[in-house]
């Protein structure tokens, strides 16, 4: 089997509804991050020092795959828009995710990871060339609440070509975020637990 093959499986196995609780699909959280690179995680061999500084939304899909002891493990969708920056050199980065979460239902903590898509405007910066706009992403992340819907956390994001270009180096990105839960209509205080189909 090649590999568009296992991708297209693997994106179909995310988002096919499997036995749990069923909701509509609605926006968790918006916030602001920014960070740079730093210790190599999945072997970003930087040739420049980036930055990367943008907004984001994640959703909640409309499944809900396992839930128990005040939390749920479901699958999510984050886009981001925002500049990447290295070597006095700024361009656009915009990203679609999706994420598998584990979590509070109304998502202020939160743990997740995931595989997607991004968009650069340039793709060189200095001496380092991510090989073309198209790029891979994987992330994984931690949310924690500090006031009401408040909440800050950490997100590492791997951005390359996964050489589709073939020698494309990728950057390891290291982030901190502060962000804004949206509560379930209804709910008091913290969430409330949703009712099973």
């Amino acid at each position: 089997m090649g590999a568009r093959w296992r991708t297209f499986a693997l994106a179909l196995l995310l988002l096919t509804p499997m036995p749990g609780r069923a909701d509509e699909l609605r926006l968790l959280n918006v916030g602001i991050r920014g960070g740079v690179d730093g210790p190599n995680v999945f072997g970003g061999d930087e040739k420049e020092h980036f930055q990367q500084y943008d907004a984001f939304a994640t959703a909640a899909l409309p499944w809900v795959w396992w839930s128990g002891w005040g939390l749920e493990l479901a699958p999510r969708l984050m886009s981001t828009a925002g500049g990447l920056i290295a070597a006095d050199e700024a361009g656009f980065v915009g990203s679609v995710v999706p994420l598998l979460a584990v979590g509070s239902p109304d998502g202020p903590l939160s743990l997740d990871a995931g595989v997607g898509a991004a968009v650069i405007s340039r793709h060189e910066f200095g001496v380092q060339d991510f090989g073309g706009a198209f790029q891979i992403v994987l992330t994984f992340g931690l949310r924690v609440p500090i006031y009401r819907g408040f909440g800050v956390g950490y997100r590492m994001q791997h951005l390359s070509d996964a050489k589709l270009y073939g020698e494309g180096t990728g950057a390891d990105l290291h982030m901190l975020e502060l962000s804004y839960s949206f509560r379930r209509a209804g709910s008091r205080g913290s969430a409330e637990p949703r009712s099973r189909p």
